[in-house]
Formats: structure tokens, C-alpha cells, sequence
């Protein structure tokens, strides 16, 4: 009987079984079920069509739900229950055994199939509470799973593991998911390998001297079934490097991914013409501290680099200590069109360059980075580029010499304008260091336009700020808003400062002035707001009661009545139960 590779924690709760469509599967569903009533060539045809989809389209974004009932039935060891087997279109050959099992509450995937096909739905994570939607993918504690209940994700594990093995069903291994695609890839374009095999000699390295070996331009491409490199005569025939006889190259080659898993060690030494790398470069330079790339890097070609990585430290190539090649993952979310990811196939692209020209380059860019977090999807009729392009345009009449916002700035004594001014610069470039280091550009953005509204509203009242402070605001709102919208900084920090605002050091916020002097604290009579007053934060709570007994609103509801009680939390709250 065949076996299925499971995730432990799922085994209890699995609802039905999925096997993948082939036109080779049916021995293996007559051999894995407890009976099989499809006919044969119901099956074939069925199987023949769907075999056409590619792995691509499979994929969770396409929603797949084709398949069928089997007929078929499993048995659940943890329930003795039978459940039924299904083909369905959405699951791989290549992942696992091809046949997974299905936990709708904990899948999307699993979810639309069961809805299209009638299945059973049951949860078996607790979702938060104020979660709304359909599969839950997240953790929490078991439910619905038995003996797993209220247990969280690695005891539920352990405690599935023991089980099996306790009663002799399974027992628990590590999944690796490595393949052997660096070599059985075959490809007429990937790396050669320079080796040639003599007669005499056996197997012969190329020599450096004539390194690399470059592959012929004029192959012929007819299915033969082998490489087009053995039929080419003349890169096929060479002479050995030995003993000066006739020899044959290799004629297999290594995939691209030999190329992308380790292409960051020779960046640690460009210039080194006696190996690929020296350790000591590389001990200096590695490990890349961050990494940018595609979510589906993280089961492809991070794993190969960190392969290569592990074992050119064991073969002593590279840094003994260099265990791992990358320190940080960040994997970007897709813009989509219509629903869909952009792709030169389907035709669903957006040209930049009408935007460039009407709205300028630093609209397009911002409006990128506000959408949403980098991390998500995104849909391009969400992007608000107009906005972006207005709040552009009051930056540039606030920033620009000689404007007329900042032409008549205050001379004199400083004002409160001033310090509050100051005191918000500082909390910007604390703010903005802070959501660039988290990738939260979306909230930096927000940042900018906050921050350009606090200005707008002091220079333009009757007690705005003094020309030095102002100066200095719009200086740090050009540096840190430099990375996000660098053409329009670069020209107005050009303008107001001469050079180049990406030369200047990034500016640090002063810690004193990211704590507050005073606070809001709000006055209730009998649990409704009816003050706001702003008081020291360091106030006591005889003073805060003073100050709420005092306020002119408040004394409106005591109606000259001293309150029965009085609830003070300082220095935010202050409650009068009348």
C-alpha cells in the first residue's frame, strides 16, 4: 500500500483526499484505496485533459477547482472513518507523493475545492476573533482535532508523532526538499562541464588555459531525445590535455541554478584571477545581509545557495564559519491588473511612460511605496499616483527659495511655533529611520505628508515660526524623504543648499525631544468625555483632579454638586461619578 508524507498536526482533521491527475495515476489510486469505481477510460479522458495545465497555473493564485469524486475510499487512522478521494487539478506530481491531504479551514485551496464540490468544512485552528474570513492559515491552538485540542503547533506535532509510532502507523522524518535540478535539468544552454574523456586516459580536466568552454552557436534542435551537443561533431571531438590523443567532451551541463547559487561569493571578489573567491574576501563580505527576492525563492533557489554555501565551507573553499549566505529574507508582494499578476504573456502591463511624462517619476515611486505594505499584493487601480503628484507639488512650493511660504518668515525672539516645530522635526526623523529599517514605507510616506501638513498650518498662522527653524524642518524633510522621492529632493536641496542631498549624513533624532512635556488628559463625568485638557505628564493626582473640578465644561454637568467619587489614572484619566 502506498504511503503519504503528512504534516502530523493535520492527520485527525483531514476531510478528504486529493490526488494529483496524470495519465499515469491510475495504478497508483487502484493500489492506495479501499475500492476504485471509475472505469478506465473515463479516467484516461478525464486525466488527458487536465494533464495539458501547467505547474504554473496551479498555483494558488489561479484558484484551480477542478476534479472529481473517485469513488474511492480512505481510512482516517485516527478516526477509523473512511473519507472520500478525489483528482484534482491543483495538485503537483513534484510535491510529496502527489497526493495531499485536504484540511479546508486551514487552506484556501482546500477551501475551494470544497465548496465546489460539496465537501466538509471544519476549522481546526482557533482563529483570532476578529478574523472574518475563510481558510485560516495562521497559528493558534487546536480545535476539532481530538487529542490535539488547545495545544499549539509543535506539541501538536510531537504528540501526533508519538502516537503513530506508538500504535505502529508512521513515524515522523524530515522532508527535505532539495532536487536534483542542477544536473538533471538538462539544457542545451546551461554551463558546460569541462571535462574530456580519452581512451587512454580516462577522465581529463580542462586545462585552465583554455577555460571557459564556450558552447557552439549552430546546433540543430530535432527531438532525438538527447542533448544537441552530442550530434555536434565539432564541439564533441577534441584532444585530451593528457597525452595529446582524440577525446570527447561532456556533453551534459549544469542548470542555471549552479550559476545563482553562489554568483554571491564571486561579488565578494570581483578582481581575484586565481579562483572564483578567496576565503579571506569572503570571511569579510559575507554574509549578505539582506536578501530581496520572489516568495518563491524560499523553497527554490535560497535553499541551493544555502547548499553551496554549506558545502564549499566543508570542502574548505569558503569560510569555515560561514554556515549561512544571507542573514535577512524579504519577499515582495505583485502588482496585479484586473485581478492578475502583470505578464508579458497575458498582455496585462501598464506603460510607465505616459505617467512620467504627466505626473513625473517621483509620483510613480511614491505611490509604489504608499499603497500598501511591500509585503502585500496589490491592485493597480488602488494606486493613487494623482495624490502623490499634488503632495509633491506643496512640498515643492513649502521647500523652493524664495516661495511664498517661507518669504516673510518671522525674525525675533523665538515663539512656541518654534519649539513645537523643532520638537516635530525630531520625532520625523525618529519616525521615518524606524519604518525604513521595518520596510514600512507605506507608513514613512504618511510620515512625509503628516509632517508637511504640520508646516503648512504653523507657517501660514499669524504666529509661525521663526526662518531658521523653518529652514531646518523642510532641510530633514528633504533627507529623509531623499530614498522615496530622490529627483524632486535632489533639485530643491540643489536650489537651497548646493551638492547633492544623497552625500549628506542621514540626520539623528535628539531622544530628548521624542518625549513629551504634556499630555491630553480626558475628563469624564460619569463615563462620558466631556473635557480634554492638556496637562504636564509628570502631573499628580491631586492636581489632575483640581484641574478637571476646574474646567468651565465639566462644571456644566456637576451642576454645582460635589461628584461622590472620583476615579484618577495619571496623567490621561480622570473620571467624576456624580
Amino acid at each position: 500500500m502506498n504511503r503519504l508524507k503528512l504534516a502530523p498536526t493535520l492527520i485527525p482533521t483531514i476531510k478528504h483526499l486529493n490526488e494529483h491527475i496524470s495519465p499515469h495515476t491510475g495504478w497508483r489510486v487502484e493500489r492506495t484505496v479501499v475500492r476504485y469505481t471509475k472505469a478506465d477510460d473515463w479516467y484516461r479522458k478525464f486525466a488527458e485533459r487536465v494533464f495539458l495545465v501547467t505547474d504554473y497555473l496551479r498555483t494558488p493564485e489561479q484558484k484551480l477547482t477542478q476534479g472529481t469524486a473517485t469513488g474511492a475510499l480512505v481510512v482516517n487512522p485516527f478516526t477509523g472513518k473512511a473519507i472520500p478521494l478525489f483528482l484534482a487539478d491543483y495538485v503537483l506530481m513534484t510535491y510529496g507523493t502527489g497526493a495531499i491531504m485536504a484540511v479546508p479551514g486551514q487552506d484556501q485551496r482546500d477551501w475551494d475545492f470544497a465548496l465546489a464540490h460539496g465537501c466538509d468544512i471544519v476549522r481546526t485552528v482557533q482563529p483570532p476573533p476578529d478574523f472574518d474570513g475563510e481558510a485560516y492559515v495562521g497559528e493558534g491552538p487546536a480545535i476539532n482535532s481530538a487529542f490535539l485540542d488547545g495545544l499549539g503547533v509543535a506539541d501538536a506535532k510531537a504528540a501526533v508523532i508519538a502516537w503513530l509510532e506508538a500504535e505502529g502507523l508512521g513515524r515522523g522524518t524530515v522532508k527535505y526538499r532539495l532536487r536534483d535540478w542542477l544536473l538533471s535539468r538538462q539544457r542545451y544552454w546551461g554551463c558546460p562541464i569541462p571535462v574530456v574523456y580519452c581512451d587512454d586516459c580516462g577522465e581529463q580536466p580542462v586545462p585552465l588555459d583554455d577555460l571557459p568552454v564556450d558552447l557552439p552557436n549552430d546546433v540543430e534542435f530535432m527531438p532525438t531525445g538527447r542533448s544537441p551537443l552530442m550530434t555536434h561533431e565539432g564541439f564533441l571531438n577534441t584532444t585530451c590535455p593528457n597525452c595529446g590523443g582524440g577525446a570527447r567532451r561532456e556533453t551534459d551541463t549544469m542548470d542555471t541554478f549552479v550559476d545563482s547559487s553562489w554568483y554571491f561569493l564571486r561579488f565578494a571578489d570581483p578582481w581575484s584571477d586565481g579562483a572564483p573567491f578567496t576565503a579571506g574576501a569572503a570571511d569579510r563580505w559575507l554574509p549578505v545581509d539582506q536578501y530581496i527576492g520572489g516568495v518563491e525563492h524560499a523553497i527554490l533557489h535560497l535553499m541551493y545557495a544555502r547548499f553551496f554555501t554549506k558545502a564549499l565551507a566543508d570542502l574548505g573553499v569558503a569560510p569555515p564559519g560561514l554556515r549561512e549566505p544571507f542573514r535577512r529574507l524579504f519577499t515582495q508582494g505583485m502588482i496585479r491588473l484586473g485581478g492578475t499578476k502583470m505578464s508579458k504573456s497575458k498582455g496585462n502591463l501598464v506603460a510607465p511612460e505616459e505617467i512620467l511624462d504627466r505626473q513625473g517619476a517621483d509620483a510613480l515611486r511614491l505611490a509604489h511605496l504608499q499603497v500598501k505594505p511591500p509585503q502585500e499584493d496589490v491592485d493597480w487601480e488602488d494606486f493613487g499616483i494623482d495624490g502623490c503628484a499634488k503632495f509633491l507639488a506643496r512640498v515643492w512650493r513649502l521647500a523652493v527659495p524664495g516661495g511664498p511660504l517661507t518669504a516673510d518668515a518671522r525674525t525675533g525672539v523665538s515663539t512656541d511655533a518654534d519649539e513645537v516645530i523643532d520638537r516635530e522635526t525630531h520625532r520625523l526623523v525618529a519616525r521615518i529611520t524606524d519604518e525604513y529599517d521595518r520596510w514600512s514605507y507605506n507608513t514613512a510616506v504618511a510620515g512625509f505628508m503628516e509632517f508637511t501638513n504640520t508646516l503648512y498650518r504653523w507657517v501660514q498662522a499669524d504666529d509661525g515660526p521663526h526662518g531658521p527653524t523653518l529652514d531646518s524642518a523642510v532641510d530633514t524633510l528633504l533627507m529623509v524623504m531623499a530614498p522615496a522621492a530622490p529627483h524632486l529632493c535632489a533639485e530643491l536641496w540643489e536650489r537651497r543648499r548646493g551638492g547633492h542631498v544623497h552625500t549628506v549624513a542621514w540626520p539623528v533624532a535628539d531622544p530628548d525631544k521624542l518625549v513629551d512635556d504634556t499630555v491630553t488628559m480626558i475628563v469624564q463625568v460619569n463615563g462620558r468625555v466631556r473635557d480634554r485638557i492638556e496637562v504636564p505628564v509628570d502631573i499628580d493626582a491631586a492636581t489632575a483632579e483640581a484641574a478637571a473640578l476646574a474646567s468651565v465644561r465639566v462644571q456644566g454637568f456637576l451642576a454645582g454638586d460635589p461628584p461622590r467619587k472620583v476615579i484618577v489614572r495619571t496623567p490621561g484619566l480622570v473620571n467624576l461619578v456624580v
